[in-house]
């Protein structure tokens, strides 16, 4: 079969992709651009954009019943409207898609094709009974929801985020197996809507990668607006029922089962990486699929890279946009960015939210430095006082030697915004010392961060 040659070869149109589409296009190298679904990707279509949607629903609703607290009331009991609801997250998606198809086709040295692109040889890809060679392929496929292999689960219906991101109806009782960061949205978002909601997890503690008074505090937060909270569910098992659905839970305490009319699961994510033919051009993945890159994104075979998702170095749309900002760095502007100089911060977009920059307490002591702790609750910030949002806390640990923040976590109003202040110190290298000075506007959430520095000392968390 002919081979059609072009300079560059992206496959899948994520966060990374069109990104990396538009430099090589402004540098004048062809392109071919290949998506099998849908442009955006995940956080356009099923992520970040339909479900902090949802949430904002979500919240103007629970701001709403909160009337009696800011002073007005309602005539009649708040409901939600379903239908509405996925509307208004659908045309978030469409407009943001639509976005992203019309830069692409402004774009003259690129060509968007339809299809699934499988790799034949090294620098070779077929799609559409078409084959491509380049010499720079770049590999943008993301992930997929996990359905693990537990007793039952292919003999019922369940969810995964992409379906409900969809979902125009309200479930009577929602079951999220999986108590993390995706589930932990959905599980306070449909419980504002006014479904009934359990999650259920594994592990002892929720959001078991963070520190416990973190874990803690969220739990305290999701039981008080009525979500049961089921952990240590050793023994997760699913079979129909007249109602729906029965998943066998066998946590130590409490009912060893719990029937919904919906389940959810929300157990991690895998790559799109099983059909690629990645074994054709001898491109190394791990035990779990992800494929392998070196700290400057390229895999095994030279000219072959992999950015967002399908390197397992980052799960987050700003890591795969970071990623294409490293690998057009260094092939376009003749920089030597890499990933090891990327500072790991996310957020949980529950209400109020979770930010996290750099390492937990945990991970700190485990680094064998000499430590500074400061923590200091969200009652204390006047503008979540006023807020009438006084949830949380937020905290920061230090290297006592260097005097450089090593990791900070907000959990409270505004934290998502607020620990930008943080991160960025700590992206310039800066010292608690330069951040104690700076003079943050009075009235908000970042004004407590000098403070919180202030306190910094050797008494551990």
């Amino acid at each position: 079969m002919p081979e059609r040659a072009v300079d560059a070869i992206i496959i899948g149109a994520g966060q990374a992709g069109p990104s990396l589409a538009g430099r090589l296009n402004a540098a004048g190298q062809k392109v071919v651009l290949i998506e099998r679904h849908l442009v955006g990707g995940t956080c356009v279509n099923t992520g970040c954009k339909p479900t902090k949607t949802l949430i904002a629903s979500a919240y103007a609703v629970h701001t709403a019943r909160r009337g009696g607290d800011y002073g007005f009331s309602v005539a009649a009991p708040v409901t939600m409207h379903m239908p509405a609801v996925a509307a208004r997250a659908r045309k978030v998606i469409l407009d943001s898609r639509k976005g992203n198809e019309d830069w692409l086709a402004g774009m003259s040295n690129v060509e968007l094709v339809r299809g699934h692109a499988r790799f034949v040889d090294k620098h070779v890809v077929e799609v559409n009974g078409e084959r491509l060679a380049a010499p720079k392929i770049f590999i943008n496929v993301g992930g997929r929801a996990v359905v693990p292999d537990l007793p039952g689960v292919n003999e019922v219906p369940f969810l995964t985020n992409t379906d409900m991101v969809a979902l125009e109806l309200l479930p009577r009782h929602l079951v999220i197996v999986g108590g993390s960061y995706i589930g932990l949205e959905f599980a306070q978002m449909y419980r504002r809507f006014g479904a009934e909601v359990t999650v259920v997890e594994r592990a002892d503690r929720l959001i078991a990668r963070e520190d416990p008074d973190v874990s803690e505090t969220v739990r305290e937060i999701l039981e008080a607006e009525g979500i049961a909270i089921r952990t240590s569910a050793d023994c997760i098992s699913f079979k129909a029922h007249e109602t729906g659905v029965c998943v066998h839970v066998d946590c130590r305490q409490g009912e060893p089962s719990v029937v919904g009319s919906h389940v959810l699961l929300a157990m991690g994510r895998r790559p799109n990486t099983d059909d690629l033919g990645l074994a054709q051009a001898g491109i190394a993945v791990d035990a779990r699929g992800y494929i392998t890159v070196d700290d400057h994104l390229q895999t095994n075979v030279p000219g072959v890279w992999a950015l967002g998702d399908c390197n397992g170095r980052g799960a987050f749309t700003h890591t795969a946009y970071n990623d294409f900002e490293i690998v057009a760095a260094n092939l376009l502007d003749g920089d030597d960015r890499r990933l090891s100089q990327r500072l790991p911060g996310y957020a949980l977009y529950i209400d109020p939210p979770l930010a996290r920059v750099g390492m937990t307490d945990a991970e700190a002591a485990k680094s064998g430095r000499q430590l500074l702790y400061s923590k200091r609750q969200m009652t204390r910030v006047g503008r979540a006082v006023e807020k009438g949002e006084s949830q949380g806390f937020m905290k920061v640990v230090a290297d006592a030697d260097s005097r450089k923040i090593l990791g900070a976590a907000i959990l409270g109003t505004g934290g998502d915004e607020a620990i930008h202040g943080i991160l960025d110190m700590m992206n310039a290298g800066q010292t608690i010392d330069t951040l104690r000075w700076a003079v943050p506007i009075h009235p908000t959430v970042s004004e407590l961060i000098p403070t919180v520095l202030l306190d910094l000392d050797a008494k551990g968390p």
